[in-house]
């Protein structure tokens, strides 16, 4: 090949290079942003006796672990705000393929089972984790299951 022709395919490996590297910076500019997700770590040991877990299995779930521990840190106008707080996950529990954050009744704090009332204490749970198809709700002493899921409007 002649001068030409080197340079021909010089000018040929270098669009192609040229093409590749602005398609990628366009799918890099208007992919939308990644969030950041929580991984949940093994969590605490299952215990068989436990009247939850029995309430769940009989329901047809299946417990895939147990007390799980999320910290937030917070801070108020740049400054730390005591060591933060924290928000505890009972049980990660599966069915139909299908995970579910389970929240357990406490004597000390009542649900409210009204709209707001389950916004305010449950949605948090949803957002925190959005892969899970919903909530569930177990009340031992009532041996009760209730399934909340969030559907956010646009």
């Amino acid at each position: 090949m002649g001068a030409y022709g080197d340079w021909l395919i010089m000018f040929l490996a270098g669009g192609i290079l040229v093409i590749w590297l602005l398609r990628a910076f366009y799918r890099w500019l208007h992919e939308p942003a990644s969030v950041n997700r929580l991984k949940l770590g093994k969590g605490a040991e299952l215990m068989a006796n436990d009247e939850n877990i029995i309430i769940l299995e009989q329901a047809g779930y299946e417990v895939k672990s147990s007390k799980h521990l999320v910290p937030i840190y917070i801070e108020l106008d740049g400054v730390p705000l005591g060591k933060g707080s924290r928000l505890y996950i009972d049980y990660i529990a599966e069915m139909d393929n299908s995970m579910y954050i389970v929240k357990t009744a406490r004597d000390r704090m009542p649900m409210d089972w009204t709209a707001s009332g389950v916004r305010d204490r449950l949605l948090v749970y949803a957002l925190l984790l959005p892969e899970c198809a919903g909530i569930l709700f177990v009340d031992a002493k009532d041996k009760v299951i209730r399934k909340i899921t969030f559907d956010i409007a646009e």
